[in-house]
């Protein structure tokens, strides 16, 4: 045991998988003294943020950004260290380069007040000034939602009831659309669409979701956006040696087939090899419909998650080049010429006609990542889930060469040169892809954030029909993005506490 500190709570807790909500999880729970086993069915821990190689190339499987990294440093800190000490970040400037259909550019730049500069410079002093007073909204947006509506539990609807916090959420504009709230400070149609695509990332249109997500585009675009020296995958590696230096038995290459589940409570998970680990409490961290669907007994699936309703998916194509792409910053949005027609297509489950696209190159700030001259990329482009009418019909194994194909063309198009002839190793996930990983709707953003699907209408974090039985992750409370399920492991880590003293000795093996 590292400095987490002492043993003092009894039972085991097994949690199921090693993602970022796993490890997140299993960390808190380990530095307050809850024994902790964490079986993960790949070689390497990380879940969505994992590591593929090729051929001398490192590809980041998830994530390309990290926001909010005071989150990662709290979980250092509980054990008693520094991240600092174990992890290398980087505040990118510009965090995204943004292009739009008439030529014209924009760089994110990594202070309020640079910003500030580069908009008084490219729009005019007016529009820059409009920025600044939009950047504290969101700012004010961020303070009320953090502590009052993101990251607290929920046990039903009434916990909405805070009058003071509410009434300043209103006030903000948090039930405003995004779009609308954004118009309302901004003019220029290019900042515009900047600070509004991020609600895609909740699985909605910014002109349909509400204020309450322009508190992404804060964590994306004003409190930073970090890179990390090894990579994304650098932060779940990171995390898993913590846990294990926490006193975490962490098992790889561990598939648990089920949950033992006797006269309504949770015993233990069976593994795929037939090994019984008993249990107090078991936190399941896969997509959370997929959780119910192969871990539990079919009746314990709550009737609000057989009738979610999912994020658009997207299409990833990872390049490895053995040149690197011209003029690139580390990540760089294009924006289509009828930005609000591809939310229309999405919405309708349909392909988009002309889509917005984001190109990462995370070799920008670690070029060890490819070899020597060369460069490593991806290509994402939004595409409609399973669940939609074209998502649900296309074959997307036969299409995956073609995605490949057009993101080269894409990025030729862009004037990053030669890239066909750069290419050596390339690669498309596509929705049938994410499904075969275990995402439901073949999506790597979950349900989407509706309002019905918000907050303590989002599927609960733990399970109501068997005991014992905690979830964290993207699919629960209080949802998508890195900050996020970083978040869910420190709620599902409190569910975890408020269950074990009610176990019986017998339970507590």
């Amino acid at each position: 045991m590292s400095a987490a500190g002492p043993r003092h709570c009894p039972g085991r807790v097994v949690v199921v998988g090693a993602g970022l909500a796993g490890l997140s999880t299993a960390i808190r729970l380990a530095a307050a003294g809850v024994e902790v086993t964490v079986c993960e069915r790949e070689a390497r821990p990380g879940g969505r943020m994992g590591r593929v190689e090729r051929d001398g190339f490192a590809f980041d499987t998830g994530p390309s950004v990290l926001t909010m990294p005071e989150l990662v440093g709290d979980l250092y800190e509980l054990a008693g260290e520094s991240m600092t000490d174990h992890l290398t970040l980087t505040r990118l400037d510009p965090a995204y380069r943004a292009v739009f259909h008439d030529g014209s550019e924009l760089a994110v730049r990594a202070s309020v007040e640079a910003m500030a500069a580069e908009i008084a410079d490219r729009i005019g002093p007016g529009e820059a000034r409009r920025f600044e007073g939009f950047a504290e909204r969101l700012r004010a947006l961020y303070e009320v939602e953090l502590p009052h509506f993101i990251d607290t539990n929920y046990d039903s609807a009434l916990d909405l009831a805070k009058p003071a916090a509410m009434a300043r959420l209103i006030r903000l504009g948090g039930f405003r659309r995004v779009w609308s709230l954004v118009a309302s400070h901004l003019s220029d149609w290019r900042l515009r669409r900047l600070f509004t695509f991020q609600s895609l990332y909740a699985g909605l249109s910014p002109f349909e979701a509400l204020g309450l997500y322009a508190v992404i585009a804060y964590m994306d675009c004003v409190a930073g956006v970090y890179g990390v020296a090894g990579g994304m995958h650098a932060v779940s590696a990171g995390l898993a040696e913590l846990a294990v230096r926490c006193g975490v038995d962490l098992r790889l290459a561990t598939p648990v087939e089920r949950v033992d589940v006797v006269g309504g409570r949770a015993r233990g998970v069976v593994t795929a090899a037939g090994e019984h680990l008993p249990a107090a409490v078991v936190v399941c961290t896969p997509d959370l419909p997929v959780a119910y669907r192969d871990l539990l007994p079919a009746d314990a699936t709550p009737r609000r998650v057989r009738r979610l309703c999912y994020s658009p998916s997207c299409v990833v194509v990872h390049l490895g080049l053995s040149r690197p792409l011209a003029g690139s910053a580390v990540h760089n949005v294009h924006f289509a010429a009828d930005y609000r027609a591809g939310f229309d297509d999405l919405r309708a489950g349909r392909l988009q006609r002309d889509p917005s696209w984001l190109l990462s190159v995370p070799t920008r700030y670690e070029p060890a990542m490819a070899p020597p001259g060369g460069d490593v990329a991806f290509v994402l482009v939004p595409a409609p889930n399973l669940r939609g009418p074209t998502g649900a019909q296309l074959d997307w194994d036969a299409q995956a060469p073609r995605e490949i194909e057009q993101a080269v063309a894409r990025l030729e198009r862009a004037g990053y040169g030669p890239v066909g002839e750069a290419r050596v190793v390339a690669e498309a996930v596509t929705p049938a892809d994410w499904q075969r990983q275990g995402m439901a709707a073949g999506t790597p953003f979950a349900a989407s954030h509706r309002f019905a699907q918000t907050g303590p209408f989002r599927p609960a974090n733990v399970a109501p029909r068997v005991d014992g039985v905690v979830f964290a992750g993207s699919g629960t409370v209080p949802g998508v993005g890195v900050p996020m399920v970083l978040l869910s492991g420190r709620l599902a880590a409190e569910r975890v506490k408020q269950i074990l003293p009610r176990r019986g000795p017998a339970e507590m093996t």
